[in-house]
C-alpha cells in the first residue's frame, strides 16, 4: 500500500477546488444571473495600430470616449523587452519576505506590501514603484537586485519602449481630436521633467483557508478578495502589460462593475488618466477600476503612468472649445492636482474639484 501524507494546506486546497466544482454547477439566482448576462454584453475594443492611420485614430477616440479603456496590439514593443521585464520582475516577488523588505518601505518609490499610500488604503497586493527617472531607477535599483545593473537596465529598457508607445497613442488621440498640434498631449511624457512612474504588482492566489471561508459565506459567488481598491489614475495614459491572468474591473456605471479578460499575450491595456479627462474637456472618460486577487493564480502586471512634468499646466487645447463648449475645468498644474491625490484616499472623487464652479460642498 502506497500512503500519501498530505499537508493540512493541501487538504484544504484540495477541499476548495471540490466545493468551487459544485459551486459552478449550481444554477444562480436570477437576478445574478441577468448581472453576469448584462457583463457579458461588455467588451473593450482590441485596437490593431498597424492599421490605417486615420481609422485607427477615430477607433481610439471612440473608445476612449465609451470605455476609458481598450486594448492595443501590433505596438511595435519588442517581446525580448518585455519578457526580460516580467522575469526580473517575477525574481523579485520569489524572493524571500525579508530579502523583499530592503528595497521598502515604500516612500513613494521603492518595495511596498499591502499598504498603498499615506492614507490607510490596504490590498492583497506587493508592488515596486519607480520614478522612471534613469537617476531615481539606477538608485532603486541597488536595493533590489543582487545584479542592479540588470535590473536598472530592464527597467529603463521597459520604460523607454512603453513611453515610445504612449507618446504614439497620445498622437493619435490628438489626430482623431482634430487638434494642428499632434504633440499637444505627447509632450507632455517626452519632458525630461516628466513625472511619469512603472509600477510592479503581485498579487499572490489566496491562501486556502481564506477560499474556504468565502465559499461558506458567499456559495454562489466566485471567491475574492481585492487585491487594488477602486480609484482613477491621476496622470494622463495608463500602459498596462499583465500575465493572463484574470483581475483587472472597470467600472463604466455607478455600482457596475465589469471585469476585463486577460490580454492577449501581445496586448497592453490603455487607459484614460484625470490629467487626460481634463486636457480632453471631458470628452475622454477616467473610469475607475480595481484588481481583484484570482483564487488560484498568482497575477503579475506591469503598469506604466505617463505623466506631465510638475510644474506643467493642464488645460484643454483651444480647439476643442468653442462657445458652446466652454472650459470645464479651470487649468492646474501637475504638482497641484498631486497635492490633491495624495492626500486623500485611493478610491475619493478629486478632478470634479477643479471644476469650473464646482460646488465643493459636495
Amino acid at each position: 500500500m502506497i500512503l500519501f501524507i498530505l499537508s493540512f494546506t493541501t487538504i484544504l486546497f484540495l477541499l476548495y477546488c471540490f466545493f468551487h466544482m459544485v459551486v459552478a454547477h449550481q444554477p444562480c439566482p436570477p437576478s445574478s444571473r441577468q448581472e453576469k448576462e448584462k457583463l457579458r454584453d461588455i467588451e473593450l475594443p482590441i485596437i490593431d495600430l498597424l492599421g490605417e492611420r486615420s481609422e485607427v485614430s477615430k477607433l481610439i477616440v471612440k473608445a476612449s470616449e465609451n470605455f476609458g479603456f481598450f486594448k492595443v496590439i501590433n505596438h511595435g514593443v519588442p517581446e525580448h523587452v518585455i519578457k526580460v521585464m516580467e522575469d526580473e520582475s517575477y525574481r523579485f516577488f520569489s524572493k524571500p519576505a525579508s530579502e523583499k523588505q530592503r528595497a521598502g518601505p515604500a516612500n513613494p518609490y521603492g518595495y511596498g506590501c499591502k499598504n498603498i499610500g499615506f492614507n490607510g488604503d490596504y490590498g492583497e497586493v506587493e508592488y515596486l514603484l519607480f520614478h522612471t527617472n534613469p537617476l531615481s531607477i539606477s538608485q532603486t535599483s541597488k536595493t533590489i537586485s543582487n545584479d542592479p545593473t540588470l535590473f536598472r537596465c530592464a527597467v529603463n529598457g521597459y520604460v523607454e519602449a512603453v513611453r515610445e508607445l504612449a507618446c504614439e497613442i497620445l498622437e493619435l488621440m490628438a489626430e482623431g481630436l482634430r487638434v494642428p498640434d499632434t504633440s499637444v498631449l505627447s509632450n507632455f511624457l517626452k519632458d525630461y521633467d516628466s513625472d511619469s512612474l512603472l509600477r510592479l504588482n503581485h498579487y499572490p492566489p489566496l491562501p486556502p483557508l481564506q477560499l474556504l471561508q468565502l465559499l461558506n459565506t458567499s456559495p454562489n459567488q466566485p471567491p475574492s478578495r481585492i487585491g487594488f481598491g477602486e480609484h482613477t489614475d491621476p496622470q494622463i495614459l495608463t500602459i498596462l502589460r499583465s500575465n493572463d491572468v484574470a483581475g483587472l474591473q472597470i467600472s463604466p456605471q455607478e455600482g457596475l462593475w465589469v471585469p476585463v479578460s486577460p490580454h492577449p499575450s501581445t496586448a497592453f491595456c490603455v487607459n484614460v488618466g484625470d490629467a487626460l479627462q481634463a486636457l480632453t474637456n471631458g470628452r475622454f472618460l477616467s473610469v475607475r477600476h480595481r484588481a481583484m486577487v484570482n483564487s488560484c493564480r498568482t497575477r503579475m502586471s506591469m503598469a506604466y503612468f505617463g505623466a506631465p512634468a510638475p510644474n506643467a499646466r493642464i488645460a484643454c487645447p483651444p480647439e476643442l472649445l468653442s462657445p458652446q463648449i466652454p472650459y470645464l475645468y479651470r487649468p492646474f498644474t501637475w504638482d497641484e492636482y498631486k497635492k490633491a491625490t495624495y492626500s486623500r484616499k485611493l478610491g475619493d472623487t478629486r478632478l470634479h474639484f477643479f471644476r469650473v464652479q464646482s460646488d465643493l460642498s459636495e
